[in-house]
C-alpha cells in the first residue's frame, strides 16, 4: 500500500440546485470564476499538490468532455479571429503529459458518499484526495498541499471542514467529530 497521495477524486455528478438558476445553463463546477472554470481551478490545486492521476464521477446528464472538446475544436477559428486572451485560456485547459485523467459515471445521483464509492474500483485502495470543485478555496501555502503534508506526516483522513450555521445544515454535508478538533 502506498502512503503517498497520488489520486484525486472530483465529485461532478451533483445537480448544483444550491446554485441555481445559474446552473440551469451550466453545471456548477463549470461555472466560471474571472477566467476559468471552477473545476480547472481544483484540477491545477491537485496538480501543483503532486497529483497526477485526475479521476472525475460524472452524473448521468453532465457533458463536460464534450464541452471541453468543443473548446478545443474552436480554437482554430478563434485563433483566426485574432482573440489572444481566449486562445490563452483554452490552451491552458489543455491538460500535461504526466496527467492522467479518469471518467466513471455515476448511475443514479445518490449523493457525495455515493459519487465517491464510484471510484473505488479506481483508487485500489490507495489513499487519494477528495476535491469538490464548487468549494473554492484559497491559501498560501495551497490547502491541498497543505492537506497532503498532514497526511504524510499522520497517515490517517484529513478533512478540511467550515462552520455552518445550524440552519443551514440541511444544504450541506455535515461531518460529526470525535476527540480533538484541530
Amino acid at each position: 500500500m502506498k502512503n503517498k497521495v497520488e489520486k484525486a477524486v472530483f465529485p461532478v455528478a451533483g445537480l448544483g440546485t444550491r446554485f441555481l438558476p445559474a446552473t440551469k445553463a451550466s453545471p456548477k463546477e463549470m461555472l466560471a470564476v474571472v477566467d476559468k472554470p471552477l473545476i480547472q481551478y481544483a484540477v491545477e490545486e491537485a496538480y501543483a499538490a503532486g497529483i497526477r492521476e485526475m479521476i472525475f464521477v460524472t452524473g448521468r446528464n453532465k457533458r463536460h468532455r464534450r464541452s471541453l472538446r468543443h473548446r478545443l475544436r474552436t480554437r482554430g477559428r478563434t485563433q483566426r479571429r485574432g482573440n489572444d486572451a481566449l486562445i490563452a485560456l483554452v490552451r491552458s485547459l489543455i491538460k500535461p503529459d504526466d496527467m492522467d485523467c479518469v471518467y466513471i459515471r455515476q448511475p443514479r445521483a445518490l449523493g457525495l458518499g455515493h459519487a465517491v464509492l464510484c471510484a473505488e474500483r479506481v483508487v485500489r485502495g490507495e489513499p487519494f484526495a477528495v476535491l469538490l470543485a464548487d468549494d473554492l478555496m484559497i491559501g498560501e501555502p495551497p490547502i491541498m498541499r497543505q492537506m497532503i503534508e498532514l497526511f504524510a506526516e499522520h497517515q490517517c483522513s484529513i478533512l478540511a471542514v467550515q462552520e455552518v450555521p445550524k440552519d443551514q445544515t440541511r444544504r450541506y454535508g455535515i461531518v460529526k467529530g470525535q476527540g480533538p478538533v484541530r
